[in-house]
Order: structure tokens, then C-alpha cells, then sequence
């Protein structure tokens, strides 16, 4: 018999790792991969997490996590937790979270379902989290947040989630769970419900399921793999898997459906599939149940293999095992099991045992499968025999592991003739191999030959581009010499590397020589290859050299040899431009390569090694080398800059005509101030014309760090004033040092450069003035105009005046007051005074300045001198030059102001001076004076000062019209003036009536009006209105006339109207209007024939009606009547009204006519005015309501006629109306002419007519009209014809609620019932109907209700009937309805609450111990201890494991009734609560039963055990006081125990305690006390027992005092005895010590001295312990 066909092993077991077994569950162990397990667990209150890494199972990873769920990432070690409904994600290696998400409802299951994405199922959906990207793809796109994939099937409502599936094209899922069968008791006990989702499809499928999987098969003839679907089911008739087909493809065989039983054994009746996994490489589903059996079937086929139990625990739960192809699972024991297909069994135990030789074969195939080789053999030679070669062809492409595919076959094939028109056997053979896979080696060359002879090399670049043949070197070299192209297609397959780099070099494909290289880790010969490509192609050869170079890993080939390669075919370009690429890093060590790089340039190309020392690529080369080299090569910028020493230096940097000036300058700048200095010195030494103008440059720009003095004193030591005033030339502009601008000054003085002198004492702020001015005096020049500057400048005018005229220079005052500053001509002219110079002189000089000369100043001047007619000549002259200064003309003003030279005269006609300095000077002198010369400056505030100080208010208010200034009005006309009234009177009397230019009379007006001064303004308009003026006719003065009256004055309001006319008629009147003149309003209209707004005015404001009617008499105008009607209409003086609009011919205001005559019930007058307006108008509302208006006249006839005739009537609407009116008939009418079958059923409803409003409501088939004749039929009582409305109305869930709301209120309740009951065997009946005949029941027929219930609770609204049953006071039937819907708590307080009614014993412990609210259990015993005593401990019994026992004594405690629950302590007392056995203990003292008390006391610890004794060493009964003894004892109250025994003379128990409390003071206490009181015997039995804690002297002297020898001799021989003993066994010791002594100071003495060390150094521990027994070494723990 063949051996299973199955490997089976334990790879690990759980327990043995340290995982608790109780944490080894479906809730708490998760597999997401035969990678990791990870378990959550409990140790002494510690929440943590476990993980096991398959691949290293013995270092187990512990993690202190608190997570209620965790998962751990199929692949790498990144764990997912769950917290309630916060989800989050963490890299335990990295030890940092990736993501996190908080679910808006909670989470029931979820798994990877790949390696980046969650799959998440909550109580309503699915979603899926593509959260982490795996280290095999970082990049990998993520998402915050889970997205919804499918809402959850209602099938799968209530059930335990317990897989979730989903297809690797992510197209397909599958969501499995399971639930106990309680609606169904013949059905299997345990139902399992799956929900397929097609994403593609959007659609789900409920399916009855235990276990699934998805799984691919490619079928014989197929193109690509058949997606199929597997799953299995157990229900009562037996279990079955089937296998469907999803997402055929047209191009493959269609997969035939399989659905095959799955079988049992006798002893697993309620065994069922809990796990399915499919291994793609057998095509074989692995099918585990809960019972621990598995099931192998093919996955093709439908066949089973296998069956068998692996396991006596379930597996709960499982994944694929893709090391072997099989699966894996973890039992409840902790096993980890792995199950896969044995593969030198399987294909014999199929053969031998299930004889299926077909199958056999189909597996062998396609699993590459020993065991079927003999059947493809001969099957292979009978094909190859009778001539069928393509069907041997076939056997031999699908042959287990090849074994046909060889040489042999293919020289078979090869040796068959070819028939005329056939396909060689041959090619038949390649053609099927190749529709079946890949090519071997061998078969590769033999079709690659005849293929390349033929030319048809596409065919293999196609094969190729396949993947259908199998490359090597042999079919590289075959190729190579037909295309070199695919060659290299083919090496680079068959990984030959070295003929691979061949063919990149001979193709010219340099660049990827370095890169296929290092992918395949081959390192050619790169010098080698080097040298060949050069000599072919320098500079593809330059190019592969910076390649080699610049490699990221490193250089691949020396830099020396690429160099000298290029210089021995002398390629100094091509090595420079190398260098320079492999040299750009500037590296330290490449320093001998920079100096050989410049050196051959500067030796070849001078110009070349110019550019690169310009780019500054290098730093790191002999730079003095260098620096020599530049200088013979003559580039002498780059050898300054590469030289260090100050001599060599010096020797080249004279030569600035062979330098950029610039760039000397700049480099001066390099060096130290000191060497700076020196070369400047060394440059001026050796051709100072020739370097003079570069140091100048160069001490220019560098004289802030070299310093002015030492640069002055450099140039003063070479005595070059020239090179010194060049240099300060360009520093003094930027320098502020005094020093600097003073030698400066000295430099272009002595160069004779005077202009540049006057021009830095004119522009310089740095300078010492005083000594300036003291050296050019001493100077002597022949020019003392810079003298002049700096005097002018630094305010010496009066010493350089006092300078020239002692020193006979009074030119040069002419030359400063007419040149310099003729602003300082009042200063000049001062000093001259003081000096006593001549008038004569100075009057020629004051003429003589043509530049502008401070008049103020020089009056000043000359005033405080008492000389002030000196200047006199020279303002005349000024003002005949026809200067227009204002100071002269001041000065003039002020002269004949007090020479009383016709002033007045002179203030009006002159416009030059200044009139507020003028003013002021005059204030005092004339106030009239300075009213002219303020008036005629605008010197507002000054002329109002003045005015009113002086008493001058007509000038004032002439003025103040002329200014035409607002602010100034409001200043003068504020209530704080206390001229404002003189003011006004003035304005009003005198300036307004002279003025004759309208804006000044604009402005004043606007001021009154802004001052809010209206009766002053009426004054000022009726003066220039009423009386003639220039502006008596200004229509705006009208109209501010009337405004104002009207606002201030209304009185004179009429007069006004009465008076003025050409104002603005509609503004006026809108205004009287607004203010409630509405006489003077219409007046002015009437006046100017404004008809309409008179009328308006008259019936909106005056309302008079009857004036209205006599005006519109009187006028007889349409508009007039319009309004008029309007308005009669508004006073619902309704034929009036109508008669007004018939006049006016006006039927615009049809709507508010209609509106407000239908309110009057004025019919007739309506239909009057309809009938005009139907002559003009052809308006919907006017023929509807013409329609309704006969209908209201009762005029049916005209109704008719009026329906006959063409009309624009909404006669739905007029219908409507009259139906609301009553008027039915008149609707009929209406809704007949419009065929409105809805209305007409209403209407002949009312009209009586009840047939046939049901058959014209069963024509409009329409759920409001079936109201509407339902609703009359009850009224009528015609109930047959109700229930046929009504049967047509409760099918709509939303109308069933009125429809019993309305036979209820009518009191028809049997009707309604069996309205309902006729309404349930409708097709679409539904739960409210149900719902609803249960209420009807539970309020008018009780006794129906509870088989109602029975049959139909499912269909239901049970909280609805709940609250109805309730109402009802139906208990039994309320209790049956909380069951159903799960409300226990509410069953069992509604059993409990009407006990009388609802309450069974064995029901209400079914439902008792389903109830949330942990307080209704205490309800329950104090309702059973209230009315059933006798079953209360039945109830305890099912309770004792969710009540707390502590209050439940506490309870019974209160009710005095704890004898009643004596079982029920007995049983729970072994949980140790105090409670619990102090009751039960004072229930023994009660029933004196003193053992059971004393087993309690000794078996349970948790009791208050002192109180206990204290109050039962107060019993009459001895036992009980013994028994507080004993829990004296073990309280160690030692004293109390012994002394009740003593009191008890339990002298037994007291010894016994003394020699338990192990105290020498409490024995020899007792020992004294039978001494005392002459116990003999007890003394005896003390020393005896208490031997060890009595000493021997404290025995001796009882012994000795109270003569007690021979009772304490035995003890004393004893003692002696042991001393003895003890003596013996320390002098043993001490020899022993002393042998091992003596022996360890022989070893020291006889070891050698480093020994010790050598020791140490080869332990490598640093321990001297002594080797353990049976050593092991310690295991590493995987942390290091």
C-alpha cells in the first residue's frame, strides 16, 4: 500500500515559546503570513504583544502593547494595532509609525490582504487602506485615510467575520462569516454566509459558505490562467465544495462547474469547513475543518485526493505555506502545523490507491511530479509508433520534469520523413513546446540553427522578446555570426559577461561596458580595453576613460595608465580635457596629477594652463613649481599668483607693463599691509614714472587697511607731491579724517592747483577750519578766494572783513559780496559800520552787489545801527529794477505808514507786500489800515479779530459775502459769536442786498442753511425774492423759499404758493406731502392741471372719496377714473369700483378686482367687469375666474357655453374652487370637460354617487384619490367599496398610518382588521402592515394577538407593538416581544413586574442570564425571595458566575435570610470572599456545627479571623472556644490561644501552640506555668515538644527549685546528646577545612607564576569560577 500522500510536521509549538495557552485563540493569535504569529496576552496584569518570527522561532519578540487587535505585515516587521476604532501602523525595525486613522464606526475584523494594503470590515462595510509602502517598492503610492469598497450584504448580519479574500488583480472579493442556526432547528447549528463583491460589476452575491478562496488554473489549450472561485458549505443534507468560473475570457475553454460532496466521518457530525487555501503549483484546494481534518482536491477536477484528521484541536487559523506549497495553521494547543503534498507519494498513491491514472498524469504535468515517468514513456513510444506525432509531441512538451524533452526525442522526431503538404514531425514538436513554455538548452540550438540558415532571424528576436527559449553561450556564438546585435540579446541572457563586453566594444557601445559590468559583478581588463579604443577612437576613447574614472563606486582603472595611454599616441588634448574631468573633485592625493596636468600644458599650450589656473579647478599641486614655470612661460598674473616669497614677488611685480593694472590692483589686495608696502616702495624705487600711476591705484583702493599716514608719509619720503595729490584726490571725497583734507589742501596748493583748492574748501565738511584759514593766510596767495570760502562758510566774515581792509584788500570784500555770497552783504555791511569805513564806500558797495541780498537782514543790520535811510537809494533801486520782493515793498510799506505817505492808498494798489506783517505793524496804528491790508491778503482770522474788536460788522459781512468761504460762515454764525446777530443784520440789510454776483449770494445762502438758521434765512430769501432784487425771479431761491417755509415757517406756506410761481411743481409738492400739507400739495397740482397726482393726493392722503368722485367727475379723464376706482375698490366700495374701471376702460387691475369681489361675494358685478375685460385682454386668471364666477351665479348654462367656446380658463383650478365651494355640480362640469378622473371621483363622492367615484378613482389610479373615496365610502358606510380603496392604499407604507387613524376615530376597528388581515396575502404587503394589525389586535382583539405574534414576529416592528402591548397591559405577549428583539433587561424586569401574568420559572432563567444591566440580577433575587423562596437557590446556581457574591450576602444580610442561600454559599465559597465566608461561618456557629466551621476557617483565609475568635471564645460550647484558640494560634496570638487552652485546660492544644509560635519566652512561659501549678506530666510533655526553644539552665533551675529531676533528666540527657553531636560534626569540619587548606597552598606554590594570567587571557571571561556540572553554553537571545 502506497504512503500518504501528504508531508505533515510541527514546525513550532507556541507553548513551549512562552505564550500563555489561554492567549492562544481565534480573538487574541493572528497569521497573516507563514512569516510571523502574533499573539496578545496577559501576564500579571501586563498587557503585551508577542511576535514570532517563523524564520528564527526561538527569539521571540515581546512588546508592551495594549492593542485590542494586531497584525503583523506579511513580509517585514511592521505591526498594525487597533484600539477601539483608532487604527495605527508601526515599523517595529525602524521603530517609528508609518500612519494612523481614527474609523467613524467600529472595526470587526481586517487583514492584509497585500503587501500595502488593509483590508477593514465594520458592522456596514468594507474598506480598504493602502497604507504602507513595502522596502521591495517605497515609492509606492499611500493613502490617509480607508477608502469604502462595498457596503455589507444584510445576509451577513449578526454573523463573526471570520475571513476576507480578495483576488490578486484586486477585482474580486469575498467576506465570509459564520453564525449559530437559531432560527432554523433542522438546519445545521452553524451557518456560514459569504458575500462576493465584483468591483467591476458593483454587484454582490450572498452565498451559503463556511470557507473560500479564489485560485488560477491554466487548462489545456488556454492562452492565460481561469480565474476561479472556490468555496464550501456544510448545511443539514450534507456538505459540498464547489468551483466556479469568474471572469471567463473568450479565448480559453470554458471551465466546467464543479460542485462535489464533501465527506464526513461518523464521530464529526457537527464538523465543518473553517479554512480553504489553494496552492497554485498543484492546482490542489486544501480544505481544513473545525474537527482538525483536511481535505485535498484538484482544483480541475473537483476530485478528492485526501482525507484525514492532523489535528485534535481546531485550527482556527491558517494561510499559505509558499516554502512548500501547502498550508499552515495554528491549533488551540499551540501547535504550528504545516500540511503540503508529498511529492514522491502523491502521484503514486493516485495511481495505486484512487486509480485514477488520468488524474495522475494531469498533476504529474503540472507539478513536475515524480512517479508518472513510466506512463509518459510508454505512452510517449505507442503515440511516437502508430504515426501520431503531434500527439506524441504533446506527451512529450508536458512530460513531468522534462524527462521526454531530450536529445534523443528531438533526433526521433528529426528522423521521421516529412509527408508532401504536412508540417514536419519536428516542427510540430518545437510548436507545441513553444505554445507550452520555454525551450531547454538543447532544444534552443537545434531550432536556432535551421531557423538563422533560413534568414529568419525575426522569428528568434520574437522568441527571444517571449521568453520562450532558453539563451547560452553556444546559441550566443551561433547567432554572433549572423547579427551581432541579437548575439549580445542572447549573452546578456545566458550571462556571459566577458563576450558580452566583447560585443558592447565591437558594436561601439563604450557607456554600457561599466554599467552591465557592475550589474553582474565581472571586472574585464579596462586598461587593456582602454588601449583598444583608443587606437580605434580617440575620443570615444577619452570619453569610456572619464567614464572609468568618475565610476560612483571608485575609480575602475588607474589615472596614471589612462594618461600615459593618451600621451603615448601623444594626445595632449585628449588627456588634458581627461584630467580635467577626473580631477574635478580636487582631491589631496591627486596632487602629482594636477602638477603633470599644468606642467604639459605649460610646456605645449601656455594659453591652455592660463585657462585653467583661471578657473581655479586645483589647489593642490607644487604650486612653487608652477609659479616657476608661469614666469619662463611669461605669464607673469599667474606666477604673482602663485608666488609666496616677498623677493620673488618684488622681482615681478615691477613689470607693470606687462600686467592688467586691474588685476595688480587686485592682487594687492592678497597680500599683508607690510608686504604691500614694500612693493609699492620697490615699484617707486625702480621706474617710479612708470609704476607711479598703479601705486596711486593701489594705495587708493587699499588705503583704509594700509593707512593714510603711512601712505602720505611713503609719498612725501619719495618727495612726489604730485603722486601725493593724486592719491588724496581720491580718498578725500570718502574720507573723513581732517588730516587727510588738510595735506590735501596743502598737496593741490603747492601743485598749484588753486581751483581745486577752492573747490574742497567750498565742498569738505571734514576740514579744521581755523587752520585753514591760518594757512592760507600765511600762503600769501595772489588769489584769496578760497580764504573767502572758508570764511564765508564757517562764519569769519567779520575777521576776513577786518583781514582785507587792514591788509588794503577791499577788492576782494567787493569780490566776496558780488562772487561769493552776496547773503552775507548785511554782515559786510555791519562790519564796515563798525570799522568806521566811509558812507560814501559803502553805499557803492551795497550798489555795486547784483546777487539777492537778505532785505530783512539788512534792514536788521542797519536798524540796530540807528543808519536805517542809508539803504533807502538802494530799495528805490531795487524796486525801479523791478524787483518784486516782498520785503522791499515792506520795508516801503513801514516807511510810509509812519511818514503818513498816503498809506491807504498805497495798501489797496500795491500786491507785492506781505499783508499779515503789514496788518499786524498797523494794527495799532489804524485798524482801518489793516482791515484793507488783511482783507487783501485773506487774513481770515486776523479780519475777523480785528472787525469785531473794532466794531466793524458791515465791513465784516461784506467781506464775509465776498470770501465765499463755508468754514468761515459756520465760525461767525456758531452760537458762541456774540456778535452774530449784529453780524446777520448786516449781511441781511447791507451785503446781500448790494451784492449783484449770484455766488456770492449762492454761498451765503448755503451758510444760513448749514448753520441750521431757518428764520434768519427767510428773512435773507424773502428780502431778495419778494422784494426786487437781481434775483427776485432765481427759481432754486424760490424753491429753498418754499422748502424752508415748509420746514420752519408752514403757516406762510400757502401764501408763498399763492405768491411765487416757476418752481418745481412735483418736488414742492412731494415735499408738502412728506410734511403732511397735503392741501397746499394739492393745490399746487391742481393749479398746474396735474390731475393725477391731485387725485393721488386726494385719495391717499386727504381720503375723501367723494371729493375724488366729484374731482374725476369734473376733469373726465381715464387715468383720473383708474385711480379713482382703485382706490373706491381699496375702500371695498366694490360697484363703484367696477363702475369707475368699466369708465376708464382700464382692465389692468384685474387681479385685486377678482381678489377683492370674490372676498365680497359681488359675483355679479364681477362678471360685469370679466366681460370688459375679456374684450382687451386674453388672460388665464380672467377666464378661470369668469368660470367660477357662473358657477358662484349659479349660471351653469353660460358655464356650458363658455366651456364650448374658445377660452384660456385653468378649468382645473376653477374645478377646484367650486369643489371647495360646494359647488359640485358647477365641478363636474369643470373637471369632465378636462377628463380629470382624480377630482371627478372626489366630486361624485359628494355628489353621492359612490360606484362611480370608484370606478373613476380606479382611473386615476392614483393613491390621493383612493383617500379621498376611501375616506367618503366609510363615511357613507359603504365598507365593501372602503376595503377595495383600501386595499389600494396599505400597500403604501407612508398611507397606512392615516388610513387606521381614520377608521379608528370612525370606531370601525373590525373593519379595519379585516381590511388588514385581507391585505396580508397581498404581493406587496409589508412590515407596517403586519405591524399595525398587531397594535389593532393588542388595543381590540387580545386574544389574537399572541399567535399573530408567533407567526409573524419576524415581519414586524417590534418596538412599536412593545409600546402598544404595553399600553395593552398584554404581559405575556410584551415579555415574548423583548425576547425577540434581544431587550432581555426589559423581559425579565416585565417578567418580574407582572409576575402574576408573565412570569415562568425556566423562561426567566433563560432570560436572566442575558441582561446587560448587571442590576437587574438583584432585582431578580429579591423578587424570588419576595415571591418563589423555594427556587431561589435555583436561580443562584445560574447567576453564582455574574453576580457579585459580596452583595448578595449583603442583600440577604438585610433581609435577614441568609439561612436561604446556605447551597448557594457553600457553592462559591471556594472563590475565598470575605463576605462570603463570614456568612457562611456564622451560619455554622448558628447550627453549631463546629467541624464544617473549623474546615471553613482552615480552607479559606479571606475572614475577619480575629473577630471570629474574640467571639467564640465567649461560646458555651468547648469546641467552638477551642476553635478560637486555633485561629488564635494561626493569627500567631500567641498568648490568647494559650491562655483560653489554659482556661479550658486544653493543655494539649497549648503546648501544641508554643511549640508552633517558636518562641523561647512564650515556651518556657508555659513550662513555668504547669511548674506552678503542679502539672508534672504536662512539664514533662512541654520539654519534649518544645526541646529546641526551652534552654537547658532555664530546664535545670524549674528542675532544681521544684524538684523535678527525674522529669527533666530525659530532656536534659538529651541536650547533652546533641552538644555532643555538634562538637563532633565542628571538629570534622575543621579537618576538612585544614586538608583543603594546606592542599590549595601546595597548588599556589607549585603553579607557575603567570599561569594565573594566561588563564584569564584564554577564559576570556574574567571569572575564576569553578566549572558547573553539566554545562551549557548560553544560547544567544538574537539583541546581540
Amino acid at each position: 500500500m502506497a504512503e500518504r500522500p501528504i508531508s505533515f510536521a510541527e514546525l513550532s509549538q507556541l507553548t513551549a515559546l512562552g505564550v500563555q495557552p489561554t492567549s492562544i485563540g481565534f480573538a487574541t493569535l493572528t497569521l497573516e503570513s507563514d512569516r510571523f504569529i502574533c499573539v496578545r496576552e496577559e501576564v500579571n496584569g501586563t498587557k503585551q504583544v508577542v511576535i514570532i518570527d517563523m524564520n528564527d522561532a526561538n527569539n521571540v519578540m515581546r512588546r508592551p502593547i495594549s492593542a485590542e487587535s494586531a497584525i503583523m505585515h506579511p513580509e517585514e516587521k511592521v505591526i498594525a494595532l487597533r484600539a477601539q476604532r483608532q487604527l495605527q501602523i508601526f515599523n517595529i525595525e525602524l521603530k517609528q509609525k508609518v500612519k494612523s486613522h481614527l474609523m467613524n464606526e467600529d472595526v470587526v475584523f481586517w487583514t492584509w490582504i497585500s503587501n500595502t494594503t488593509l483590508g477593514i470590515v465594520t458592522d456596514s462595510a468594507v474598506y480598504h487602506w493602502t497604507a504602507y509602502a513595502p522596502a521591495s517598492n517605497p515609492s509606492a503610492p499611500t493613502q490617509d485615510v480607508p477608502v469604502k469598497v462595498f457596503d455589507r450584504h444584510a445576509s451577513l448580519q449578526g454573523n463573526q467575520i471570520i475571513n476576507y479574500r480578495v483576488t490578486p488583480d484586486d477585482k474580486w472579493y469575498v467576506l465570509i462569516g459564520i453564525s449559530s442556526n437559531q432560527t432554523n432547528p433542522a438546519g445545521f447549528k452553524v451557518k456560514g454566509a459569504m458575500q462576493l463583491y465584483s468591483k467591476e460589476r458593483g454587484v454582490t452575491q450572498p452565498i451559503e459558505g463556511h470557507a473560500a478562496s479564489f485560485a488560477e488554473i491554466r487548462l489545456d489549450g488556454a492562452s492565460s490562467d481561469t480565474k476561479l472561485f472556490a468555496f464550501a458549505n456544510r448545511t443539514a443534507t450534507g456538505a459540498k465544495l464547489h468551483v466556479v468560473e469568474i471572469d471567463h475570457q473568450a479565448s480559453n475553454p470554458a471551465y466546467t462547474k464543479k460542485a462535489v460532496d464533501v465527506f464526513f466521518p461518523p464521530e464529526a457530525t457537527n464538523d465543518f469547513p473553517v479554512a480553504m487555501q489553494v496552492s497554485k503549483r498543484y492546482g490542489i484546494v486544501y480544505l481544513v475543518t473545525k474537527y482538525g481534518f483536511i481535505h485535498l482536491y484538484d482544483l480541475e477536477t473537483g476530485t478528492c485526493i485526501y482525507m484525514n484528521r492532523i489535528s485534535g484541536e481546531t485550527m482556527f487559523v491558517t494561510c499559505p505555506h509558499d516554502a512548500t506549497s501547502g498550508i499552515i495553521g495554528v491549533n488551540r494547543k499551540g501547535q504550528v502545523l504545516s500540511v503540503t503534498v508529498d511529492d514522491d507519494t502523491i502521484i503514486p498513491y493516485i495511481l495505486r490507491t484512487l486509480n485514477n491514472t488520468d488524474l495522475a498524469i494531469r498533476l504529474a504535468s503540472r507539478a513536475n511530479l515524480p512517479g508518472a515517468d513510466d506512463l509518459y514513456t510508454r505512452q510517449f513510444a505507442q503515440l511516437f509508433q502508430s504515426g501520431q506525432y503531434s500527439e506524441a509531441a504533446k506527451v512529450a512538451a508536458n512530460s513531468p520534469r522534462g524527462i521526454l524533452r531530450t536529445s534523443q526525442t528531438i533526433e526521433q522526431f528529426k528522423g521521421v520523413p516529412v509527408q508532401a503538404g504536412q508540417l514536419s514531425p519536428i516542427l510540430q514538436y518545437f510548436g507545441i513546446l513553444l505554445e507550452r513554455g520555454k525551450l531547454n538548452k538543447y532544444e534552443s540550438l537545434e531550432l536556432a540553427r535551421p531557423v538563422l540558415v533560413q534568414g529568419r532571424k525575426q522569428l528568434l528576436e520574437k522568441w527571444l522578446k517571449e521568453d520562450k527559449i532558453e539563451c547560452s553561450e553556444e546559441l550566443g556564438d551561433i547567432v554572433r555570426t549572423h547579427d551581432m546585435t541579437l548575439a549580445l540579446s542572447v549573452y546578456l541572457r545566458a550571462n556571459v559577461p566577458n563576450k558580452v563586453v566583447a560585443c558592447f566594444a565591437e558594436t561601439g557601445q563604450f557607456a554600457k561596458i561599466v554599467v552591465y559590468a557592475k550589474r553582474v559583478g565581472y571586472t574585464p581588463d579596462y586598461g587593456s580595453l582602454l588601449q583598444h579604443i583608443t587606437r580605434l577612437n580617440p575620443d570615444q576613447g577619452a570619453e569610456f576613460a572619464g567614464q572609468l574614472v568618475n565610476d560612483e563606486s571608485g575609480p575602475l582603472v588607474d589615472v596614471e595608465r589612462v594618461v600615459d595611454v593618451f600621451m603615448s599616441q601623444n594626445m595632449i588634448q585628449q588627456a588634458t580635457s581627461f584630467l580635467l574631468d577626473a580631477l574635478k573633485e580636487n582631491k589631496p592625493e591627486q596632487a602629482h596629477l594636477q602638477t603633470r596636468l599644468l606642467e604639459m600644458n605649460l610646456v605645449n599650450a601656455p594659453q591652455v594652463a592660463d585657462a585653467i589656473l583661471g578657473n581655479e579647478m586645483f589647489s593642490h599641486y607644487d604650486r612653487p613649481r608652477i609659479a616657476n614655470l608661469c614666469e619662463k612661460a611669461g605669464l607673469l598674473q599667474r606666477a604673482l599668483e602663485h608666488y609666496e616669497d616677498i623677493a620673488d614677488i618684488k622681482r615681478v611685480v615691477v613689470h607693470t607693463n606687462l600686467l592688467q593694472a586691474d588685476w595688480l590692483v587686485n592682487y594687492f589686495g592678497k597680500l599683508t599691509t607690510d608686504q604691500t608696502l614694500e612693493c609699492f616702495k620697490e615699484m617707486l624705487k625702480v621706474n617710479i614714472r612708470q609704476n607711479l600711476q598703479v601705486v596711486v591705484q593701489a594705495a587708493t583702493k587699499y588705503s583704509e587697511f594700509i593707512g593714510a599716514v603711512h601712505l602720505i608719509e611713503m609719498f612725501e619720503s619719495f618727495k612726489t607731491f604730485e603722486g601725493l595729490y593724486y592719491y588724496l584726490g581720491s580718498i578725500v571725497n570718502v574720507s573723513e579724517d581732517s588730516e587727510v583734507h588738510f595735506k590735501y589742501i596743502q598737496a593741490a596748493t603747492r601743485t598749484g592747483q588753486i581751483r581745486e583748492v577752492e573747490r574742497i574748501v567750498r565742498e569738505s565738511n571734514h576740514y579744521n577750519p581755523e587752520k585753514v584759514k591760518n594757512f592760507l593766510k600765511e600762503a600769501k596767495l595772489s588769489d584769496q578766494l578760497p580764504l573767502i570760502i572758508v570764511c564765508d562758510r564757517f562764519d569769519y566774515v567779520h575777521d576776513l572783513v577786518l583781514y582785507l581792509y587792514q591788509n588794503g584788500l577791499t577788492n576782494f570784500i567787493e569780490v566776496y559780496v558780488q562772487r561769493v555770497n552776496s547773503a552775507r552783504t548785511p554782515q559786510v555791511i555791519g562790519g564796515l559800520l563798525d570799522v568806521d569805513c566811509d558812507e560814501t564806500t559803502i553805499k557803492a558797495l551795497l550798489a555795486s552787489v547784483t546777487g539777492p541780498v537778505p532785505v530783512d537782514e539788512l534792514v536788521d543790520e542797519v536798524e540796530k545801527r540807528n543808519r536805517l535811510k542809508l539803504i533807502l537809494p538802494w530799495l528805490e533801486a531795487k524796486i525801479a529794477a523791478g524787483q518784486q520782493e516782498p520785503a522791499i515793498y515792506n520795508a516801503l510799506a513801514k516807511i510810509n505808514i509812519d511818514s503818513n505817505n498816503n498809506p491807504e492808498a498805497f495798501l489797496k494798489e500795491n500786491n507785492v507786500y506781505d499783508p499779515l506783517i503789514v496788518g499786524k505793524y498797523c494794527e495799532k496804528r489804524d485798524p482801518y489800515l489793516a482791515y484793507i491790508a488783511y482783507a487783501k491778503g485773506f487774513c481770515d482770522e486776523e479780519l475777523i479779530h480785528i472787525t469785531n474788536e473794532n466794531q466793524m460788522f458791515k465791513h465784516q459781512a461784506r467781506y464775509l459775502v465776498k470770501r465765499r468761504r463755508l468754514e468761515l460762515w459756520t465760525q461767525v454764525l456758531s452760537g458762541e459769536n456774540i456778535h452774530k446777530r449784529a453780524l446777520v443784520d448786516q449781511v441781511v440789510g447791507t451785503a446781500v442786498p448790494e451784492s449783484t454776483d449770484p455766488e456770492d449770494v449762492s454761498v451765503t445762502v448755503k451758510a444760513f442753511l448749514s448753520n441750521d438758521l431757518p428764520g434768519e434765512l427767510i428773512e435773507l430769501l424773502e428780502k431778495i425774492i419778494l422784494e426786487p432784487s437781481a434775483f427776485s425771479d432765481n427759481a432754486n431761491l424760490k424753491k429753498l423759499l418754499l422748502l424752508t417755509a415748509i420746514r420752519a415757517d408752514k403757516g406762510k406756506v400757502m401764501g408763498y404758493i399763492d405768491k411765487v410761481e416757476g418752481f418745481d411743481v412735483n418736488e414742492i409738492a412731494g415735499i408738502a406731502t412728506e410734511q403732511g400739507l397735503y392741501e397746499e400739495a394739492f393745490t399746487v397740482y391742481r393749479k398746474n392741471n396735474q390731475h393725477l397726482d391731485a387725485m393721488n393726493v386726494l385719495v391717499e392722503y386727504i381720503v375723501s372719496i367723494d371729493r375724488a368722485q366729484q374731482y374725476a367727475v369734473k376733469v373726465d379723464e381715464p387715468a383720473v377714473w383708474s385711480r379713482l376706482g382703485k382706490a373706491q375698490l381699496d375702500g371695498l366700495r366694490i360697484k363703484d369700483a367696477i363702475d369707475s374701471y368699466i369708465k376708464a376702460e382700464d382692465p389692468s387691475n384685474y387681479l385685486e378686482v377678482i381678489e377683492t369681489s370674490s372676498r365680497a361675494a359681488k359675483h355679479d358685478d364681477l362678471v360685469r367687469y370679466l366681460q370688459m375685460a375679456r374684450k382687451t385682454l386674453r388672460e388665464p386668471a380672467i377666464d378661470t375666474e369668469l368660470a367660477f364666477a357662473y358657477a358662484r351665479t349659479d349660471r351653469l348654462h353660460d358655464m356650458e357655453e363658455f366651456l364650448a367656446m374658445t377660452n384660456v380658463a385653468d378649468q382645473l383650478s376653477a374645478g377646484e374652487k367650486a369643489f371647495d365651494a360646494g359647488l359640485y355640480d358647477a365641478a363636474r362640469l369643470l373637471f369632465s370637460s378636462i377628463s380629470n378622473w382624480a377630482r371627478l371621483a372626489t366630486t361624485l363622492i359628494y355628489l353621492g354617487e359612490n360606484q362611480a367615484a370608484v370606478d373613476a378613482a380606479r382611473k386615476a389610479g392614483n393613491t390621493q384619490v383612493w383617500k379621498q373615496v376611501n375616506a367618503a365610502c366609510i363615511d357613507k358606510k359603504e365598507f365593501r367599496l372602503a376595503q377595495i380603496c383600501g386595499l389600494n392604499l396599505i400597500v403604501h407604507a407612508e398611507e397606512l398610518s392615516a388610513l387606521v387613524k381614520l377608521y379608528e376615530h370612525a370606531g370601525y376597528t373590525e373593519e379595519l382588521i379585516s381590511l388588514l388581515e385581507a391585505g396580508l396575502g397581498l404581493e406587496r404587503a409589508h412590515m407596517g402592515m403586519f405591524t399595525e394589525l398587531s397594535v389593532l389586535y393588542a388595543k381590540y382583539a387580545p386574544e389574537r394577538l399572541m399567535e399573530h405574534l408567533k407567526l409573524f414576529w419576524s415581519r414586524i416592528n417590534i418596538p412599536k407593538v412593545i409600546r402598544a402591548s404595553e399600553q395593552a397591559h398584554l404581559w405575556p405577549e410584551l415579555v415574548f416581544l423583548y425576547v425577540k428583539y434581544d431587550e432581555f433587561d426589559n423581559a425579565a424586569l416585565a417578567m418580574m413586574e407582572r409576575s402574576a401574568d408573565a412570569w415562568e420559572h425556566n423562561q426567566f432563567k433563560e432570560v436572566i442570564v442575558k441582561v446587560a444591566n448587571i442590576e437587574i440580577y438583584y432585582k431578580a433575587l429579591t423578587h424570588y425571595l419576595q415571591e418563589q423562596p423555594l427556587l431561589l437557590n435555583d436561580l443562584l446556581s445560574v447567576l453564582a458566575a455574574r453576580i457579585d457574591h459580596t452583595r448578595v450576602v449583603k442583600m440577604f444580610q438585610k433581609a435577614d435570610e441568609l439561612p436561604m442561600i446556605k447551597s448557594y454559599l457553600i457553592a462559591v465559597q471556594h472563590n475565598n470572599i470575605p463576605a462570603v465566608n463570614e456568612s457562611y461561618n456564622e451560619l455554622l456557629i448558628e447550627d453549631e456545627d463546629y467541624k464544617t466551621l473549623r474546615d471553613s476557617t482552615d480552607s479559606q483565609d479571606a475572614f475577619d479571623s480575629l473577630g471570629l475568635a474574640a467571639r467564640l471564645e465567649k461560646h458555651d460550647l468547648l469546641e467552638f472556644r477551642r476553635l478560637a484558640a486555633h485561629l488564635y494560634k494561626k493569627n500567631q496570638k500567641w498568648e490568647q490561644s494559650i491562655g483560653l487552652s489554659k482556661q479550658d485546660k486544653l493543655f494539649k492544644d497549648a503546648i501544641e501552640t508554643a511549640a508552633t509560635s517558636g518562641s523561647t519566652e512564650v515556651a518556657e512561659e508555659l513550662l513555668t506555668y504547669f511548674v506552678d501549678i503542679g502539672s508534672k506530666e504536662c512539664y514533662a510533655a512541654t520539654l519534649f515538644v518544645c526541646y529546641d526553644l526551652i534552654r537547658p539552665d532555664q530546664a535545670e533551675f524549674l528542675s532544681w527549685r521544684s524538684g523535678l529531676k527525674d522529669y527533666t533528666t530525659p530532656y536534659l540527657l538529651t541536650v547533652q546528646r546533641h552538644q555532643a553531636e555538634l562538637l563532633a560534626s565542628l571538629d570534622r569540619r575543621l579537618k576538612e577545612l585544614s586538608t583543603k587548606t594546606a592542599a590549595k597552598e601546595q597548588q599556589e606554590t607549585e603553579a607557575p607564576i603567570l599561569g594565573g594570567m594566561n588563564t584569564l587571557l584564554i577564559g576570556g571571561t574574567g571569572s575564576f569560577a569553578a566549572p558547573v556540572a553539566n554545562w551549557q553554553q548560553a544560547q544567544p537571545t538574537g539583541f546581540y
